[in-house]
């Protein structure tokens, strides 16, 4: 039952566990912040998985699984309380290989960090300027310390006046680097949708990404009533509510400054007209 209104804020996971059977969980925010892991978050998705049903970690990380679990051994996070990673990043390169299906060699014009580069690995991929480029494709910004979107205005509207599409592999807005937040690439694909251009996103709010991630929690069990967590109101919780999947909204990810204020996360809540069953501050058990 959705709790839209009033606040089911709850301690424990194990307050709510019983009532499924598998959990799709998001990663950045909930799992980790990018530069340390949450223990008690790792262990209740821990005894969840012992106790209840398989996980599966959803993810808008504009990089293939591999490239999280990279992470995951960086931050010396286990790889003990998940059964698969699905990500935007993953959706993202399984359109490219469409998109250059019999050798078609497409001409790509790539915005982001060079981290994001495999991504394109051992596709038929042409890497051009703006003025050759039959498609954009953006995981990030080049410098997402200190750029905000209005930095790239001027390069969008070129892009809108080619007509080109714009492939966003990261709908995330921000996102939380340690006490810090930093733009993802949604901001820069909202920007250029508010200008008139064309946007394809992957990843969450989508319902593919939440189709894949149900079709990986089926492998391991025959899952009925699958719980989604995650701190973000307009990517996790979406999702949850355009599959009708009951949602778990972590409020110390992206939106931190809420927690010590029920006031204004009902607000929150009522002006994104999200529907969640239940709060936490952070994922624990």
């Amino acid at each position: 039952m959705h709790a839209k209104s009033s606040l089911a804020i709850i301690n424990g996971l194990s307050q709510i566990a019983p009532d499924y059977d598998a959990a799709i969980c998001d990663v950045w925010g909930v799992v980790h912040n990018g530069k340390r892991m949450y223990a008690p978050a790792i262990d209740a998705m821990r005894r969840f998985r012992a106790e209840r049903g398989p996980v599966v970690l959803v993810s808008n990380a504009p990089r293939p699984p591999e490239g999280v679990i990279a992470l995951f051994d960086k931050l010396s996070i286990p790889h003990d309380f998940y059964d698969a990673i699905v990500t935007s990043g993953g959706e993202t390169r399984e359109d490219l290989i469409r998109r250059t299906a019999n050798d078609r060699r497409l001409k790509l014009f790539y915005l982001g960090p060079q981290r994001d580069h495999p991504l394109f690995e051992g596709l038929s991929i042409e890497m051009t300027e703006a003025t050759e480029a039959e498609l954009v494709l953006c995981t990030g910004f080049y410098d997402d310390e200190t750029e905000t979107p209005d930095d790239y205005r001027e390069l969008l509207d070129h892009f809108r006046l080619r007509g080109l599409t714009f492939l966003c592999a990261n709908p995330d807005i921000v996102v939380q680097r340690g006490d810090k937040l930093i733009y993802c690439a949604g901001a820069i694909a909202r920007l250029y949708e508010s200008m008139g251009g064309d946007v394809i996103y992957y990843g969450k709010p989508y319902e593919p990404i939440f189709v894949a991630a149900n079709r990986e929690l089926l492998k391991h069990a025959a899952v009925k009533r699958p719980l989604v967590i995650g701190d973000g109101l307009e990517t996790d919780i979406a999702g949850a509510n355009r599959m009708n999947f009951d949602a778990l909204f972590i409020v110390g990810g992206i939106h931190s400054s809420l927690i010590d204020d029920p006031p204004g996360i009902a607000k929150l809540l009522a002006d994104s007209d999200a529907r969640v069953t239940a709060i936490m501050p952070a994922l624990a058990w």
